[in-house]
């Protein structure tokens, strides 16, 4: 059987885990870096000069011209908290690994923290995984398919239009080599030109151009400035 090289990608083990983020020196280091890859620099004068200083075990600096304080945690999800970063970073490290999801309870034994903890905790960071992938859109070539969401459910209609389903936009991005780069589930009023076309304005980056199975709506796109290629499925002309 050949080897799913998806399956079998390079990632970040466990024990590499613990070696780059297992002290809180560590942890603090790490956010440090991704706050400000060129060093500190004061938000209210811009002056670089700083002096760090620590207080309620938090690392703070403080700028040597205006002396504003900044805490290394504020205007982060970390703000507040009075938990350690390195139950933080394995709780990312912990959810980030987890293909099939890891729920709050789930959380709340591999971090040993009680449940209220845990689900604030993972609320914040799904939160937090959620507002990041909005600010993306889909550019370049984009393969878009209709699919529903939802559990079985006796009686009522089947397939497209079932009340007991909820239509999702299902979106990937690929490489000039057809890899996958970015991939995008949002759900939909509906399959609609109107819903499409709003979707797509949101979604897809104005010259994408987007492959569909011929679904009608998706040659709404066009109106979010895009390219709309259908392709013919079982030698079946795209409804347009």
């Amino acid at each position: 059987m050949p080897m799913n090289r998806i399956q079998f990608q390079p990632g970040l083990s466990m024990p590499e885990f613990f070696e780059q983020y297992g002290s809180e020196s560590r942890c603090e280091a790490a956010l440090e870096r991704a706050r400000w890859p060129e060093g500190f620099r004061c938000p209210c004068c811009g002056t670089w000069a700083h002096c760090v200083l620590r207080g309620a075990n938090r690392k703070m600096f403080q700028c040597n011209a205006c002396r504003h304080q900044t805490w290394l945690i504020a205007g982060t999800i970390f703000q507040g908290t009075k938990l350690g970063l390195t139950i933080w970073f394995l709780a990312i490290y912990l959810i980030s690994q987890a293909k099939t999801g890891l729920s709050a309870l789930a959380l709340k034994r591999h971090l040993g923290v009680s449940y209220p903890t845990a689900w604030l905790i993972h609320h914040k960071l799904m939160h937090a995984m959620a507002a990041r992938e909005e600010r993306y859109v889909l550019s370049g070539q984009v393969q878009v398919d209709d699919a529903y969401l939802g559990g079985e459910r006796g009686g009522g209609k089947a397939g497209r239009g079932s009340e007991n389903k909820v239509p999702f936009v299902a979106a990937v991005s690929l490489s000039d080599e057809g890899h996958p780069l970015r991939v995008k589930l949002s759900p939909v009023p509906g399959f609609t030109l109107k819903a499409i076309a709003v979707w797509a304005s949101t979604n897809l980056a104005v010259g994408s151009t987007v492959c569909s199975d011929g679904l009608a709506c998706f040659s709404a796109v066009t109106e979010a400035g895009c390219v709309h290629q259908p392709t013919v499925v079982a030698g079946r002309k795209p409804k347009e």
